[in-house]
């Protein structure tokens, strides 16, 4: 019984009930005028007829209509990533759906729906798209379809498709979009200089016998006890320069720009730049912290460094608290030995939270090139830009002015303790980052 109330599953159409309510009209004037009795009557019947027919019609085939949805395994974060359902009508006739598919929660949309109407025997795809804003899992679940009636008394509801499970992991369209930049040349067009470097940092090739020349400094003592002759490390350029990005996984990264936080962008930021990075015959890294340093991956260019990146950033989580930047300086010191350039994303929202980690950004720009990337407030720039109608709104764009002339401040506080800093709009993140690299490989920085 239960299966078949499944598969009877139907509703009335508003048409059905605007009939039903003239067809009472006539029976309440019937009341007064006996004659109408007789054509309500005549009209209840038809309208029963109809229904029956409709009903009839609708319910004939088993699976009248069939969806199927088609998108990737992965989700970019960020970004726009588009759905496919495909939708084949089974009947000789053409048929006016309306499809509702079960996004997942995390999109907060309850009311989605399309209306799309399919010619006999034929297949319609319909498309739209979803951006994601969180990484992680997103559960898809099966697609609703109403099919209207013949007659447009009854409409039929219809489960198609199955649940599907999305992973969203940091925003690989963009990657994938500055790599193919990169790689046409087309950097330049964004303000970005394409100029190679090669380090002056040294980078062990082999171990040799001592020549008249060499520099003591360079002798292998254990090897000269092993062969009974004086023997020296041999050296080579390193052409190859670490690059390493400092995710700041604190409670400054909570803020919201545009559904996304300040930490998903420096995400998509790091990937990005990683990428690029590697695609130069650099190293790349990602060091995350919060309360400690819990996520290490080591500055590498092997082939298999971008997949071990892009899984470390979709595995972070974090509970934003505040950020210890004494870890941080101690972990960077124990952890990476060779001169390599950090650029650490974090976020300072007034004076006083710069003044109290200044300290140990000093001691990591003494041992390593320092970027600080943080984060324009832009809707403070809204405010400023608004027009005052009012007392009121003037004390508020006051105020924005004066959070907005903190961070410019803030800038110049890092650079007077021989700190590069940065400051960006969250949504010119990446392409700012990305031209600063390069900007600093050009002039020899890296």
């Amino acid at each position: 019984m239960k299966k078949l109330l499944y598969q009877l599953s139907f509703y009335f159409s508003r048409l059905f009930y605007i009939t039903a309510g003239v067809i009472v009209g006539l029976f309440v004037l019937a009341f007064f005028f006996p004659q109408l009795e007789i054509i309500g009557k005549l009209a209840l019947l038809c309208l029963a007829l109809m229904v029956l027919l409709d009903f009839i019609i609708i319910y004939a085939k088993r699976t009248p209509v069939s969806v199927q949805r088609r998108c990737g395994d992965r989700f970019s974060n960020g970004d726009d990533n588009k759905v496919t359902l495909e939708v084949t009508n089974k009947l000789p006739y053409g048929v006016a759906l309306v499809l509702i598919d079960e996004l997942p929660f995390q999109f907060q949309k309850r009311n989605w729906q399309v209306a799309v109407s399919i010619p006999a025997g034929s297949t319609k795809l319909v498309q739209y798209n979803v951006k994601p804003t969180e990484r992680g899992v997103y559960q898809f679940g099966i697609t609703n379809v109403l099919q209207r009636g013949v007659l447009g008394m009854v409409i039929r509801h219809i489960k198609s498709g199955t649940e599907k499970e999305v992973t969203t992991y940091p925003s690989f369209i963009q990657m994938r979009r500055y790599q193919l930049l990169a790689a046409t040349n087309q950097l330049m067009e964004t303000g970005s200089r394409r100029l190679r470097k090669i380090g002056n940092s040294l980078e062990f090739e082999q171990i040799r016998e001592y020549v008249l020349g060499d520099d003591y400094r360079t002798i292998n003592w254990k090897a000269t006890a092993r062969k009974n002759a004086i023997m020296v490390n041999s050296f080579m350029d390193e052409r190859s320069q670490q690059v390493i990005c400092l995710i700041d996984k604190g409670r400054t990264m909570k803020m919201p720009f545009e559904g996304m936080s300040l930490l998903n962008y420096a995400i998509n930021a790091s990937l990005v730049l990683s990428n690029i990075v590697l695609s130069k015959q650099d190293k790349a890294g990602i060091l995350a912290f919060g309360k400690k340093v819990d996520q290490y991956i080591a500055p590498d260019k092997k082939a298999t460094q971008l997949g071990l990146i892009l899984e470390g950033l979709y595995r972070q989580e974090t509970d934003f608290a505040d950020s210890d930047f004494d870890s941080l300086y101690a972990a960077v010191r124990y952890r990476i030995k060779q001169r390599s350039l950090l650029i650490l994303f974090t976020n300072f929202e007034s004076t006083y939270g710069l003044e109290r980690q200044l300290p140990y950004l000093q001691k990591l720009a003494s041992h390593h090139p320092l970027l600080v990337v943080f984060f324009e407030n832009t809707e403070l720039a809204d405010v400023l830009h608004k027009k005052a109608a009012s007392l009121e709104e003037i004390y508020t764009q006051t105020i924005a002015a004066k959070f907005a002339f903190e961070k410019r401040q803030m800038v110049k506080e890092l650079q007077k303790h021989g700190i590069m800093a940065m400051l960006t709009p969250p949504q010119k993140l990446t392409a700012n980052t990305l031209n600063r690299y390069l900007e600093l490989k050009a002039r020899q920085v890296v």
